[in-house]
């Protein structure tokens, strides 16, 4: 059975909640010149929402097309809505949570949900992480790299990172700025080099504040091949043995063993690249993934798995042993 990890979605019926209860909730879709928007607490607005992400038909379509037999649904990314309150991000989260689990039942052979959660409340964060599992049928969830301007290691989230561990829940640790600030816009660099960037600083972040140390069994995918963090370990621990009183305060050990804890998709578009991940962080570690619909992901994620040359044990793991060994 092949599994993508990483794929997007926007379930109608979040749209419907939108546009019922959306605006008591400080969260509401507006018309602009360039289509509908969600925008945020009153001041923060998503790019226009894309029909790619709500056509179910289309998606299983295209899943046939790149010979994908499962794919775990997780909302768009900008969506998470971290700039909400407490209380109206539990609202949120619930009615999103609640939405891609109704677009998995629709096709419950193909699909399984990937949650969401208020992390600008870690307690209800762990609580809504709770109540998708266990109401909802989720086998993950999908956090960004970002709260807000804080980044994770910064967001007190051991209440959060207690129950994912706890639930042998999927993490996927996506980009979503990204890097706000720098001026990025140029040669779509925001994407190409932006986003693999974020991960990695936000991936090390969590790795030097000691999250790994005190949550050994957290199961964390990082997106986009993992950044560029298993192409510059070395660097990290370097900076381990040499800097020990910024960088080993909170770790007992060189950051490239937490690193070899995680795994990471095949979001690499190179072979070459695919090949050296297996290498590096080994074939049980990494997991197929599309980036489904955005242009920039992997229109032939199986094609670029059997171009990395992996023997056939490997490319078995990848496909979808590894997803099926850590989900059941």
């Amino acid at each position: 059975m092949i599994v993508d990890v990483h794929a997007h979605c926007i379930p109608p019926a979040l749209l419907r909640w939108l546009e019922d209860r959306g605006p008591a909730n400080r969260i509401q879709l507006v018309a602009t010149g360039g289509g509908r928007c969600v925008e945020i607490d009153g001041h923060h607005r998503t790019a226009p929402l894309r029909d790619d992400l709500t056509d179910l038909d289309r998606r299983i379509a295209e899943m046939d097309r790149m010979g994908i037999d499962v794919q775990l649904l997780s909302g768009w990314i900008d969506l998470t809505a971290y700039q909400l309150p407490s209380e109206e991000g539990r609202s949120y989260s619930r009615a999103h949570n609640e939405a891609i689990a109704e677009e998995a039942s629709r096709h419950p052979d193909r699909l399984r949900p990937m949650a969401t959660v208020p992390l600008q409340d870690p307690v209800a964060a762990a609580e809504e992480l709770e109540y998708a599992i266990d109401r909802l049928g989720a086998v993950g969830v999908q956090i960004a790299t970002t709260v807000g301007d804080r980044w994770l290691d910064q967001c007190s989230l051991d209440p959060f990172w207690e129950t994912a561990e706890g639930a042998g829940a999927l993490v996927l640790l996506h980009p979503v700025r990204p890097l706000s600030g720098l001026d990025l816009d140029r040669y779509f660099l925001d994407n190409m080099v932006g986003r693999p960037a974020e991960s990695t600083i936000a991936l090390a972040g969590l790795i030097f504040s000691g999250v790994f140390e005190r949550f050994p069994r957290l199961r964390m995918c990082v997106v986009h091949g993992g950044g560029f963090a298993p192409y510059q370990v070395g660097r990290m621990n370097r900076g381990f043995d040499a800097k020990p009183g910024l960088t080993g305060n909170h770790i007992r050990r060189p950051p490239g063993e937490y690193l070899e804890r995680l795994y990471f998709d095949t979001v690499v578009h190179d072979p070459r690249v695919l090949r050296f991940l297996v290498d590096m962080v080994g074939a049980d570690h990494v997991v197929l993934g599309t980036d489904y619909p955005f242009e920039m992901g992997e229109p032939d994620p199986v094609g670029l798995i059997e171009r990395a040359g992996l023997d056939a044990e490997a490319r078995q793991a990848v496909l979808g042993g590894n997803v099926a060994s850590l989900l059941g």
